[in-house]
């Protein structure tokens, strides 16, 4: 095929012909999604960095009521992408799920508009007292958010993995552009982040919830407009599986059945196709690994008095990878409620510091947030343009380090942001208790740009941290499951928020006892948020300890590199184990 000029993965057009590599996909295809990658970005941190805001000071809820209530919507649109990646890898494609899901998406982002803009759907205020929300009012805001997160669910696995795919694996020098793909795709998302901190949130706060909503909205329509003007030019993948998760329920399954065999010595003699079998169907073989080896059972060849074959070592080593991922997916929970702070407790603490800035200009305490996007934007071009090519001529790695690697630094930084946090709300305290400060009201004389440590460094950690979680689990995946793939690091910031949501209740239930003070109540002025922050500070340096063991036990994928009629080459992704699973 690659005399023709096609491309050599087998991808193909909306109308399942071959594509010409000359004309199809790499960045020039990639350049009508960024701009719905922005788009989508700005509509979420525009609800996302402000809606506890607007839950305490437009629907009257409580502190840790809001916060709950964020984390929950916040985590559902963070995990509803496990079923839309479903449905794209084994029913409609990546494609045409993302259409579907799209079209909900705009649909919520309509309803919310239109929520904090009708005077009916608003409570009501009358001589500085306000009336609760109605049932009526709750279930309309609510359904508008539960929406978006449906449509979340299937645009946000399935934008990022259909960008991948506009890279030919088998191409070398694709295969280095896509080295770059996943930094600059999160740059676009940081740009969108970046608006909607800095403006939507003074647009919302200032001139009107509507106007700050209605702006995404709008956004997002004219970014779906560009998506679908290239169409002609995008690749898409065959699906070579009609149900490519069976295997994750076949492999121990058979297993378990092969329990009494014994194992052969030499690994060869598991059960495989031969190479040709991988030529002709176009899909990848993975290669034996010497982990979780109860699953290798079922690989075993004369085990099987059923008349089935038994599954091959590509079916097991898939399976392994999936718990492999698991494992790792595991110790990114805790850094993930960790982030989960920069939309709710970052923000109500900065609502009690001084914001003013010059002598009529008053800072909304959401917009710091854009310090973390400040610092992503700055980051990624420095880590893709110097950091990786330095590191390149020391390790002779083509990402400069190893994916876990990658994770292990943002990790620590993230220890270190939290610790920061810990330290500011320590004087926080000290100067609430020094101007006897009491009032939920009132200002703590202490500048909100003491803040500010915390939010760059948690971006910067993300640079590390998201963007390489995007790309490992994306790497990772098994070749039929990379959509599904990619959930991992949706729902692990998903339920890192629902996390937080459980944390935040037990602790306020817990430390609220009786006659006692909340560690998180509604007076930010009259509780302990250090000692909830010494909390996090604590089980985030023991999840970096745990990272370190399950990273240690961690073996890459080893794949086929190249499959044609002359050679089949080996994507040796390291067989061996090091400390920090950092296999070069």
């Amino acid at each position: 095929m690659e005399t023709k000029g096609y491309t050599q993965d087998g991808t193909v057009d909306l109308r399942g012909r071959p594509v010409l590599a000359s004309k199809t996909g790499r960045w020039k295809a990639c350049a009508f999604l960024v701009g719905y990658e922005a788009f989508e970005r700005m509509a979420f941190y525009g609800i996302a960095s402000n809606l506890v805001n607007y839950l305490t000071t437009q629907l009257h809820e409580d502190t840790v009521a809001s916060v709950r209530n964020v984390n929950n919507w916040s985590g559902s649109v963070w995990i509803t992408p496990i079923l839309g990646a479903y449905i794209a890898d084994t029913y409609l494609g990546r494609f045409w799920t993302f259409t579907v899901s799209s079209l909900i998406y705009v649909m919520g982002m309509t309803m919310l508009t239109t929520a904090v803009s009708l005077k009916s759907l608003k409570p009501t205020c009358r001589d500085g007292v306000c009336n609760k929300a109605s049932t009526l009012q709750i279930a309309f805001f609510y359904t508008s958010l539960y929406t978006i997160a449906i449509g979340a669910g299937g645009t946000k696995p399935n934008i990022s993995t259909f960008g991948a795919d506009q890279f030919d694996d088998f191409n070398p020098h694709e295969k280095e552009l896509k080295v770059s793909f996943f930094n600059w795709w999160m740059f676009s998302s940081f740009l969108g982040a970046l608006f909607a901190t800095l403006g939507l949130v003074y647009i919302q706060e200032n001139l009107g919830w509507g106007l700050g909503y209605m702006i995404p909205t709008v956004g997002l329509l004219f970014s779906l407009f560009v998506f679908y003007l290239g169409t002609p030019i995008y690749r898409h993948k065959v699906r070579k599986t009609k149900s490519p998760a069976r295997d994750l329920i076949q492999v121990p399954i058979t297993a378990i059945k092969n329990r009494r065999l014994q194992l052969p010595d030499n690994p060869s003699e598991l059960h495989e196709h031969e190479p040709q079998h991988y030529i002709n169907s176009g899909k990848r073989q993975v290669y034996y690994t010497p982990i979780f080896r109860f699953l290798d059972k079922a690989a075993v060849k004369d085990g099987n008095s059923s008349g089935r074959p038994p599954c091959t070592v590509t079916q097991v080593e898939g399976t392994k990878l999936v718990l492999g991922m698991l494992l790792i997916w595991l110790v990114t929970l805790i850094p993930s409620t960790i982030w989960a702070q920069i939309n709710t407790l970052f923000v109500k603490q900065g609502t009690t510091l001084d914001r003013s800035l010059g002598s009529s200009f008053q800072i909304p305490a959401a917009s710091l947030g854009s310090f973390v996007t400040l610092s992503m934007l700055i980051s990624v071009p420095m880590y893709d343009r110097y950091f990786v090519p330095f590191m390149r001529r020391k390790t002779g790695n083509p990402r400069g380090i190893t994916l876990l690697q990658r994770l292990g630094i943002g990790f620590v930084i993230q220890v270190i942001a939290i610790a920061i946090a810990y330290a500011v709300e320590v004087r926080r305290m000290h100067v609430i208790r020094v101007h006897q400060i009491v009032g939920p009201k009132q200002i703590v004389p202490m500048n909100i740009f003491w803040l500010l440590p915390q939010y760059v460094l948690l971006g910067v950690a993300d640079v590390f941290n998201a963007i390489g979680l995007l790309e490992f689990f994306y790497d990772q995946s098994p070749e039929e499951m990379q959509s599904l793939g990619t959930t991992f690091f949706t729902s692990g910031i998903g339920v890192g928020n629902f996390l937080n949501s459980l944390l935040v209740t037990m602790v306020d239930k817990i430390t609220g006892r009786g006659e006692n003070k909340s560690w998180i109540g509604d007076n930010l002025n009259d509780c302990h948020l250090d000692y909830y922050y010494g909390f996090l500070l604590v089980i985030s340096t023991l999840n970096l300890g745990a990272f370190l063991w399950a990273s240690s036990k961690y073996v890459y994928k080893r794949e086929t590199k190249e499959v044609n009629e002359d050679c089949i080459g080996i994507e040796n992704k390291a067989l061996e184990i090091s400390p920090l699973g950092l296999q070069v």
